[in-house]
């Protein structure tokens, strides 16, 4: 299976995050703004605006002094035990931030062994999460996540898919022709927002957005009541412009 991998915004952020964390983390004893940006090459509000999200998501912090140094979360990622359970800590923690920010239930998904895996997500009784009524593994076609993996596979890599999944009718929204559903992957732009507008259930409107990490196929993605299908476009834009601190927890 070959994939079909597009940077998107939140890549180039997250290499731009990851250029300053490393030129702060050769810095035992602390980094200053002036330094950073000579060191590397980032500027003014760009520079400014990956600081205030590494030392938001505790990847660096600032001293007495006003220098920069790595943060707790940068030494949990860079320990040789336990790295799994701290990636996975990392994420939650920025899943639960995402969530509060956009007003809604937040899940990352992986495309794995040729299915679709939601591998972490966050909600709350305000932000309640998708009913799976059924499995996702098997509602590709109908879902936001799904067709985001997709999108993220080659032609070949998405017809396998398909054959092996049939595509139910879940809803009257719901696509079940192949060819219009590939027609629609193969146009889809990587850096626009994947929707499911009450195709995979009756009541929920959901969105998603790549996240490339490597060789992996990956998306983040949220759901809202129907009702508030108005927020939708949005938050879909915030996420994704939010993207960034969990492509760095999967980098580092």
């Amino acid at each position: 299976m070959a994939l079909k991998h597009e940077p998107t915004a939140p890549y180039h952020s997250a290499q731009d995050a990851l250029r300053v964390l490393e030129t702060v983390a050769r810095h035992t004893t602390g980094v200053t703004d002036d330094d950073l940006s000579r060191e590397s090459g980032l500027h003014g509000q760009r520079l400014t605006t990956l600081l205030r999200m590494l030392r938001r998501e505790a990847y660096v912090e600032q001293i007495a002094d006003g220098a920069y140094v790595t943060g707790e979360a940068f030494a949990r990622l860079g320990a040789a035990e336990g790295h799994d359970a701290a990636v996975r800590d990392t994420l939650q923690r920025t899943l639960d931030r995402l969530r509060d920010r956009v007003g809604a239930a937040v899940y990352m998904s992986r495309y794995v062994d040729g299915e679709v895996k939601v591998t972490q997500y966050a909600d709350s009784p305000a932000t309640p999460k998708v009913n799976e009524w059924v499995d996702f593994r098997s509602s590709a076609h109908a879902t936001a996540v799904g067709k985001s993996l997709l999108t993220q596979l080659d032609h070949s890599g998405r017809r396998d898919h398909l054959a092996r999944h049939r595509m139910a009718r879940l809803t009257s929204r719901t696509i079940t022709s192949d060819k219009l559903l590939l027609s629609q992957l193969a146009t889809q732009p990587p850096s626009v927002p994947v929707l499911d507008l009450q195709e995979y259930a009756v009541g929920t409107v959901c969105a998603a957005v790549p996240i490339t990490a490597g060789s992996s196929v990956g998306c983040l993605a949220l759901s809202l009541p129907v009702e508030h299908a108005h927020r939708l476009r949005r938050a879909a834009e915030t996420l994704n412009r939010s993207a960034a601190p969990v492509l760095l927890s999967l980098t580092i």
